[in-house]
């Protein structure tokens, strides 16, 4: 797939890719950048990473090494504060909870560690303080993308269904905010006939899809998912009962998405680039660290993938 330009037997044989205790690093010398994952186990965030990783492969005068939060907040103020005491030039973090994010901002502040987020975004409309930054998508857009398909497929009216991931993610706010404004907005004859967290778990959303078949019946006309993992759940689930007539669509485009667009299991996926955030956060650092004048805020554009543009983003 084109999004990912090296597998993993690639960088462990060409670039010294290390796997430490707790933490997975490039061997370089010059510059140390620590970037702080969400969580290693998420499918996306692996493909942020790579591409961060990818970036880094390229160039002579930067390290990075990579640290799991486990989706523990605390772990991952912990983090970065052994980042900090060790002497890093620049931090990389993929927020656990874009609402606990100013114990980490002031650490870096007072450290004079410039700190770039990546993904989820801690600062909604407003500006990041100095020498913070953010790379990522806009992501009330993919939740509008998905809803604006949705309304299409179903003519307009019936009956749809939420997997949201975790409350206290901003991703999952958003996308859900733009999936209910596309409704009033667009559609006032298609209703939301349930809201619930699939916690971004493919096993989560087939869970919570059985239970819908079963609460509503044929009144249960399209799932939107706030990722892929959940969307793919839910359409088991829905083959599972032979409801195959139910359209489901999730974001990412992750390859098992793209593969499940192409025999018409998903319905759609809107592309939130992972290259884009993950390069983009790794060139962003190493421009800073260089003394180049650059952007506070990068937004990433969100693509809706269907079969009638499925060709551009699988081989």
């Amino acid at each position: 797939m084109r999004r990912i330009a090296l597998v993993l037997a690639v960088l462990l044989a060409t670039t010294g890719l290390v796997f430490a205790a707790g933490g997975r690093e490039t061997a370089r010398d010059g510059y140390m950048v620590g970037y702080v994952c969400n969580n290693f186990n998420d499918t996306f965030q692996t493909y942020v990473m790579d591409a961060a990783r990818d970036y880094f492969v390229e160039v002579d005068d930067v390290s990075i090494t990579f640290q799991d939060a486990q989706e523990d907040v605390i772990r991952q103020q912990d983090l970065v504060n052994t980042f900090i005491t060790q002497g890093v030039d620049a931090l990389i973090v993929v927020p656990v909870d874009t609402s606990a994010m100013s114990p980490i901002i002031r650490a870096a502040s007072e450290a004079n560690v410039p700190l770039i987020f990546v993904n989820r975004n801690p600062f909604g409309e407003t500006t990041p303080p100095e020498n913070v930054y953010y790379v990522g998508s806009q992501e009330i857009v993919a939740g509008r993308m998905q809803m604006e398909e949705m309304g299409k497929l179903l003519g307009g009216e019936g009956g749809v269904a939420i997997l949201m991931g975790r409350l206290d993610n901003e991703g999952a706010i958003l996308r859900t905010e733009g999936n209910e404004e596309v409704i009033a907005e667009e559609f006032p004859n298609i209703r939301v006939l349930a809201k619930e967290t699939g916690l971004w778990q493919r096993d989560q959303g087939m869970s919570l899809t059985e239970n819908w078949i079963t609460a509503y019946g044929n009144r249960l006309n399209g799932i939107l998912a706030n990722n892929d993992e959940m969307a793919l759940g839910a359409a088991e689930a829905l083959r599972s009962a032979g409801r195959t007539d139910v359209p489901v669509m999730g974001v990412d485009a992750i390859p098992d998405a793209l593969e499940a667009v192409r025999q018409g299991i998903l319905a759609a996926t809107v592309l939130q680039d992972s290259v884009g955030q993950g390069g983009g956060s790794a060139r962003l650092a190493h421009q800073i660290l260089k003394g180049e004048s650059v952007e506070q805020v990068t937004w990433v554009p969100f693509v809706l993938i269907n079969q009638d543009n499925l060709d551009q983003f699988i081989d």
